[in-house]
């Protein structure tokens, strides 16, 4: 477990700095009226990758962790009143499938339209909320 804890810390990174790369790229180019290239296309498809991968491995960390025993042993109502564990077990979650959620939207809607200029938009709103969440969630006292 300790080797998919490490995977998942490391893996984040990498993650991360996609997510910052293709919410920048997008917002800039949308703000600066150019044309949608086959890097923009790439950049957003990799973003999209290494975001679900890391869903997946935090996904089966998730369930390889003890938190149902805790939940199990001091009740859902204890595990809400204590800020670290409400993060760990319920918010980072939550938060991370949410901002998959809206890569994946962003992605999908992307490719649907036809011009550069909505492209950008539609990856520059979902990326950014993506980003947002991400950057909020993050447990940045066990991360760095």
């Amino acid at each position: 477990m300790q080797i998919l804890q490490m995977i998942h810390s490391y893996w984040a990174y990498l993650a991360l700095l996609t997510l910052v790369l293709a919410t920048v790229n997008a917002n800039y180019k949308y703000f600066s009226n150019k044309y949608f290239a086959a890097k923009d296309f790439s950049i957003s498809l990799l973003t999209l990758i290494l975001m679900h991968t890391q869903l997946l491995i935090g996904i089966l960390l998730y369930f390889m962790k003890d938190y149902f025993v805790i939940i199990g042993q001091v009740g859902i109502g204890q595990v809400m009143k204590n800020s670290g564990l409400r993060n760990l077990i319920i918010e980072h979650p939550i938060a991370m499938i949410a901002a998959v959620t809206l890569v994946t939207i962003g992605y999908s809607k992307h490719k649907k339209k036809l011009v550069s200029k909505p492209k950008f938009k539609v990856l520059a709103i979902f990326y950014s909320l993506a980003l947002i969440l991400v950057l909020a969630k993050i447990p940045w006292n066990l991360w760095i």
